[in-house]
């Protein structure tokens, strides 16, 4: 156990110092608050409309986020032969998989974390023909990670620390206050005297886009144990995109036509639609945690058999 722990932190941590996940954290937070600042004239529908893209860009980060990281953690320790001196210890195979995994579930959950607080902010200050940007909580937000690039920079300059991994603290840090106090501590009024509120609807929501990101990290990984950064990327979008469609292509046959190629692809493809409740939110219904344990049960089972696959593929690797 002491080693699996070991090799999980060690992973997590080799995550969090690479630049491009604190770029990519960054990117898709101020993107997903910038969204919420822009007129769209969409004839009331304009909090829906920034609501759907914030968690599209949650969702498209996991995905970008999920490959990047399982190609930095497996592949590239594979190719530099790094994981051969790792198995070379008393570490079979499997712990040193299902330890990857766990360092990449836990860096990826970080990552949603924060944009997930990004989205509940943009959801606050979505406005429509009748309102206004809420330019107070924007400045606050990109006034907050500027703050966490310099603590990054001064640790990094003056203790010698490492900059990526306390700029990426300091931002989670500081842009959570200032969501939590724009949420309790601000009120703006729209045009008929309503006053903004955090939509806690998309909670729930949020927590099934990470289900599906830590479905898309167990993919990754399976590819990984064979494959580079790019033909990993490749395969992971055309499952995204296949089960998006899922329904349309395999479900009605599935269902109501019985055909077994259609049962089989129906299995093999995970449905995306099942973690995508932006139509809920937009209907004004709440998503019953009961639906969440669902679909906990869901992912839990279609990644047990995503690991299992990626441990027959890793365990007659060549590693030398």
């Amino acid at each position: 156990m002491r080693q699996f722990l070991t090799i999980a932190s060690n992973t997590f941590m080799e995550l969090v110092r690479q630049p491009i996940f604190l770029l990519l954290m960054t990117a898709s937070g101020s993107f997903s608050v910038f969204l919420a600042a822009v007129p769209y004239f969409g004839f009331g529908d304009d909090p829906k409309m920034v609501k759907d893209s914030v968690l599209a860009v949650m969702l498209l980060t996991g995905l970008v986020g999920a490959v990047l990281s399982a190609s930095a953690s497996l592949a590239h320790e594979v190719r530099t032969g790094t994981a051969l001196a790792v198995l070379s210890k008393p570490v079979s195979r499997w712990q040193f998989l299902l330890a990857k995994y766990a360092g990449l579930a836990v860096a990826l959950t970080v990552l949603t974390l924060f944009n997930t607080v990004a989205a509940l902010l943009a959801g606050r200050m979505a406005f429509d023909a009748y309102g206004g940007a809420d330019t107070q909580s924007l400045s606050l937000y990109f006034g907050a990670l500027v703050l966490a690039y310099l603590i990054g920079a001064f640790s990094n300059y003056f203790l010698d620390r490492v900059f990526v991994t306390d700029t990426v603290v300091a931002a989670c840090v500081l842009t959570l206050v200032a969501f939590l106090y724009v949420a309790f501590f601000t009120k703006v009024e729209k045009f008929f005297g309503t006053a903004h509120e955090v939509d806690w609807r998309m909670l729930p929501a949020a927590v099934l886009i990470l289900l599906a990101v830590w479905v898309l990290a167990g993919l990754a990984l399976a590819c990984s144990t064979r494959l580079d950064m790019l033909p990993t990327l490749t395969i992971c979008t055309a499952v995204f995109v296949l089960g998006l469609m899922s329904d349309f292509l395999f479900g009605t046959r599935a269902e109501e036509q019985g055909q077994w190629w259609a049962i089989a692809l129906y299995a093999v493809f995970p449905n995306w639609q099942l973690f995508w409740m932006s139509d809920a939110l937009g209907m004004d219904k709440a998503i019953p945690w009961s639906y969440v344990a669902r679909a906990f049960a869901y992912s839990a089972a279609y990644l047990g058999a995503v690991l299992a696959v990626a441990l027959m593929l890793f365990q007659d690797r060549e590693l030398s």
